[in-house]
Formats: structure tokens, C-alpha cells, sequence
């Protein structure tokens, strides 16, 4: 296969295990061009974006984006589980780009709001409307835990990263308050992801267990199976609790950001979850803030359904900075 040089983009999602690459013709990522790689065949970032080059006939982009699971600090991004060196004079060598930019991928999905197919949004909580430029909030549940509020002012996006996964996680109720001293007993502080993730609902479903004094451990995609089918009644146990805390935690998310035209949840969590949000009380959650209880519904919560979203909005993104100069 062969591409026209210095038209399309490349963008790229890099997450912990795998690596997403694909081109984009402005905003629009080419369905036939994403290709999923495993970062533990490649020595680093340059290495399989060489390969992703040639896999698609040598291509010639103008530009390319990366996003990174991770914090992105002077075009440099470290991640947690990959010891890769992910910064721009790599990502300009390794593609041969003219421009290139590194975002956090919940920048990068901030970016992609507003050019999704509005068939992979799922409502949980209807909000009023709104203006298109009134701010917005994405939450990235998955194999952590992140944030990122989104901004519009004069036409120009303004998405800055944070890394709250890693705040102390909030304590309402007395078994709230067991459950954090649980997780704190293994990992010596108790943060929102140590919960609200895909391993910190294996550490629910464990505390469960503790609390029950039935000990008994399960993978995440099990226990959400089992929600599924009923057949385990801790697993449905553990997904309520851990939606609760998700409430809350968006709620308290919500009231620092004020984001009037939406919260959206994404990552493969989130998605998972995304069927049992209204039943298992995450409205409740939300909106249980006293005297503001009235006020949280001027928020509403939705979940993104589309696993290629970063591409989209580093595609975004980099449109955006090729406007600019």
C-alpha cells in the first residue's frame, strides 16, 4: 500500500501493553490504517513507528501525535510501565514529520470531543443543554485513573493535564473508610486509581472477601462477566460499590471544574461499566452532595464507546497546530 507524502497525519495511543498507530486525512483517522502493535517487541517508541511506516508502504507524513498514558512535561512523556523514550525529537525522527506534538492520552481525548460519531456516546445522566463552548470534562477509567477538564475560548482548545487518579481517594461512609484502610494496608496510601481501575476493582471485590471473611480473588473482566450472567452476588456487590465511589468521585470532579457541557468517561473500564451505571447508583453518587444535590444537575455524565477516540483527537490536535502558524 502506498500514500501520497506530506498528506496524511500519523497518530499514535500508547498504553502500557499494546501500541495503536494510524492515519488521519485532517480530523477523519483512516479506519484501514490503524494497526495494533505489542510494545514488548519493540526496543522503544522510534522502533515501532519504523515499523508501522513501513507497514504501510513507507508512508511520508506531514505531521504526527502520539498519545501517552502517562505525564507529558517539555515534550517529553514518562509512563509508569514502559521505559521507553517518548519525546518529539524521537517522534520527528522516527516519522519524518515536519510537526509533531506528545499528549497525555486524556488530552487526547478532550481533543476528540465534539468529532466522535454520536453513535458511540452513551447518556447515563441527561444534562440540560448547553453551549458548544461551554467547558467540558473527560474521566479516563481503565487500567487507571485520570481526568482532564476541557476548555474553548476563541476558537482554540484548551485541554491541561492533570494526574488526579493520584489524590486520596474520598471517604463518605464507615465502610468506605474499611475499604481505604484495606487498600492502604497493601499499598501504603489509598489513591482514587487504587480503587478506580481495573485492578482496583479486583481490590473491591478482594476487600469483600476480607470483609466476609471469605476470602477469594478474581480478574476484573471476570468479576464484570458475573455481573453479566448474576452468577457471583460479590461481584455484583463490588460493581456497586466501586460505581458508587465513581459518583462521588465525578461529582467532586464536576464542582471543580463546572463542566456545564458534559462529563465523559472513557477507557475499557468505563465501557464495560457503561451498562450498569444507572442501576447500580452512580446518579445516587453523583448527585449526593447536600445542599448542591439540586446544582448536579446541571451536569450530564456520558461514556465514550469508541476504543479509537485518542487517534481522533490527536488527529485533532494536530490540525489545530498546523491552523496556528
Amino acid at each position: 500500500m502506498t500514500h501520497p507524502a506530506n498528506t496524511y497525519s500519523l497518530v499514535a495511543d500508547i498504553g502500557g501493553t499494546n501500541t495503536r498507530v494510524a492515519l488521519a486525512d485532517g480530523r477523519r483517522v483512516l479506519p484501514e490504517t490503524i494497526r495494533r502493535y505489542s510494545n514488548v517487541d519493540f526496543a522503544g517508541l522510534e522502533t515501532v513507528l519504523r515499523q508501522y511506516v513501513a507497514d504501510e508502504g513507507g508512508v511520508d507524513p506531514s505531521a504526527a501525535c502520539v498519545a501517552v498514558a502517562g505525564p507529558v512535561r517539555d515534550g517529553r512523556a514518562s509512563m509508569t510501565n514502559l521505559d521507553w523514550a517518548i519525546d518529539k525529537e524521537t517522534l520527528a525522527r522516527a516519522t519524518k514529520s515536519e510537526t509533531v506534538a506528545i499528549l497525555n492520552d486524556l488530552q487526547a481525548q478532550g481533543h476528540a470531543l465534539g468529532h466522535l460519531d454520536t453513535a458511540n456516546i452513551r447518556t447515563i445522566i441527561a444534562g440540560p443543554e448547553t453551549e458548544t463552548a461551554a467547558a467540558k470534562l473527560v474521566i479516563g477509567v481503565g487500567t487507571g485513573f485520570n481526568a482532564a477538564p476541557v476548555f474553548e475560548g476563541h476558537g482554540v482548545r484548551l485541554v491541561p493535564p492533570s494526574e488526579c487518579g493520584h489524590a486520596n481517594l474520598p471517604i463518605r461512609t464507615q465502610r468506605e473508610l474499611a475499604l481505604c484502610e484495606f487498600v492502604s494496608t497493601a499499598h501504603g496510601f489509598a489513591a482514587v486509581e487504587d480503587v478506580l481501575s481495573g485492578r482496583g476493582l479486583e481490590r473491591v471485590y478482594a476487600f469483600l472477601g476480607h470483609e466476609a471473611a471469605d476470602p477469594r480473588e478474581a480478574k476484573a473482566q471476570d468479576i464484570m462477566l458475573a455481573c453479566a450472567n448474576g452468577t457471583d452476588s460479590r461481584a455484583i456487590e463490588a460493581a456497586q460499590l466501586f460505581t458508587r465511589l465513581l459518583g462521588t468521585v465525578a461529582g467532586n470532579l464536576a464542582l471543580i471544574q463546572l463542566p456545564f457541557g458534559g462529563i465523559y468517561l472513557v477507557g475499557g473500564v468505563a465501557r464495560a461499566f457503561a451498562p450498569y451505571l444507572q442501576d447500580y447508583g452512580l446518579a445516587e453518587a453523583f448527585r449526593d452532595k447536600g445542599r448542591f444535590a439540586g446544582f448536579m444537575g446541571n451536569f450530564g455524565v456520558h461514556v465514550i464507546e469508541d476504543d479509537y477516540a485518542a487517534l481522533t483527537g490527536s488527529a485533532c490536535h494536530l490540525v489545530a497546530l498546523q491552523d496556528a502558524t
